[in-house]
């Protein structure tokens, strides 16, 4: 698209905007300052890069086999920044301890220290982008169905070993990046069939939080993150939503929503303004599920967009953490990257672009089909381009021409994997 012409639409947009009291110069600003933490899993299927490295397991599936997956740490770091080249604004990137630099080493998880990650410390300082960190209880021979809620006291411990170990991870990219890491535990303990041991579980895995928190990290925030259930662990989770709300507001941890880890009829945005009153900040792990937690790219959709509003409207930007986590293995990664990203940052651009001011004195005033009739116009807004000059204005491809971009990264790069 001609610079012209995006300039031009931008003013016209400028405009439109300014009728109704919005700077969007100010909202260019705002978008800048909204990063998003990439999720380096969408790059190879959520493999890792362990010696010892077994089938993906732990509840949760990748579907697909698309060429070109990356196959190494090299590969991978090679297309997040292919991916970032692509994407407008400033992103960090999240790791699963799984992705460590092990150099052909086999390191069990209840091993791994800061040494293994040093080269993506070393690697997040030379490109400019922040390190956020997970702990991963999948895909290994001491997972089972139940981990940090084990009855075993020796596999109980083999997981809060691990978590400790990460949290150490986490403060150390902190500390070197100036700036804290955000790591998140899910663990994907449950029950395939009926149980009766519900009560002894919990009681394991809060002993278990306990005691992986009780060393204070300075410079890297804690998330908990719940769910509705696991693929093969389908009637019971440990770590439920009920749970993982109440563990955090007790003791000050910061929740992660998972847009994919509810009951299709439930909305994530309405738990934004339920949960902030209780808890200091939140985590988003940002994909689609599309009928059950199928972790399809983020898109614009309505449940999407109306996660930014409320997060928006409960004046929140500065208590919310932005992940993205889906890994579809069906299309092209790098464009599963970009796609996701972009969307999710459409959905912020939208969020900010509208007149909440207005719409919450229309309720106020009981005037309801106002609010209903702004809302619906907010939607015809030229918000597309003021995108495009955000796009623009951090020198990436506007529109659909990042398409183009990434099929020559396909025949230069990943066609020859």
């Amino acid at each position: 698209m001609k610079e012209e012409l995006i300039l031009k639409s931008y003013e016209i947009a400028k405009e439109r905007y300014a009728a109704l009291g919005i700077d969007t110069d100010k909202v260019l600003e705002q978008l800048q300052d909204f990063h998003l933490s990439m999720h380096c899993w969408q790059a190879d299927d959520v493999k890792g890069f362990e010696v010892q490295a077994g089938a993906l397991s732990g509840g949760i599936q990748s579907t697909g086999d698309f060429p070109g997956a990356a196959r190494n740490i090299d590969e991978l770091r090679q297309d997040v920044l292919k991916a970032k080249s692509l994407i407008p604004g400033t992103h960090r990137l999240n790791l699963h301890e799984i992705y460590g630099d092990f150099q052909g080493k086999v390191v069990d998880r209840d091993e791994v220290s800061v040494e293994h990650f040093q080269s993506w410390i070393d690697w997040g300082k030379e490109h400019d982008t922040k390190l956020d960190f997970n702990s991963t209880s999948f895909s290994h021979p001491k997972s089972g169905n139940l981990s940090l809620s084990n009855p075993d006291k020796g596999i109980r411990d083999f997981w809060i070993e691990h978590s400790k170990r990460c949290r150490d991870i986490a403060n150390a990219m902190g500390e070197a990046q100036g700036d804290p890491c955000i790591m998140n535990l899910w663990v994907h303990d449950g029950c395939k069939d009926v149980s009766v041991n519900h009560a002894l579980y919990r009681n394991l895995l809060n002993q278990s939080l306990d005691e992986i928190f009780a060393k204070e990290q300075p410079m890297m925030k804690d998330c908990i993150e719940g769910k509705v259930f696991g693929i093969g662990l389908e009637s019971f989770t440990v770590g439920s939503h009920d749970f993982y709300t109440a563990y955090a507001a007790k003791n000050d941890k910061i929740l992660t929503i998972d847009t994919g880890h509810y009951h299709p009829t439930e909305s994530p945005a309405d738990k934004v303004s339920a949960v902030l009153p209780f808890v200091k900040e939140l985590m988003l792990h940002v994909s689609r599920p599309v009928r059950w937690d199928s972790d399809h790219v983020t898109i614009m959709d309505d449940p999407t967009q109306e996660l930014f509003f409320e997060i928006v409207r409960a004046g929140a930007l500065d208590r919310v953490h932005y992940g993205l986590d889906f890994f579809d293995g069906s299309i092209n990664r790098i464009g599963a990257y970009v796609i996701g990203s972009r969307s999710a940052q459409k959905c912020m651009l939208r969020a900010l672009l509208e007149p909440k001011e207005l719409l919450a004195q229309y309720e106020l005033a009981g005037e309801g089909f106002k609010v209903l009739g702004v809302m619906e116009e907010q939607k015809a807004m030229p918000w597309q381009a003021v995108y495009d000059m955000f796009c623009l204005k951090n020198n990436v491809p506007v529109g659909d021409a990042f398409i183009a971009e990434i099929d020559k990264y396909v025949a230069e790069v990943t066609s020859k994997r």
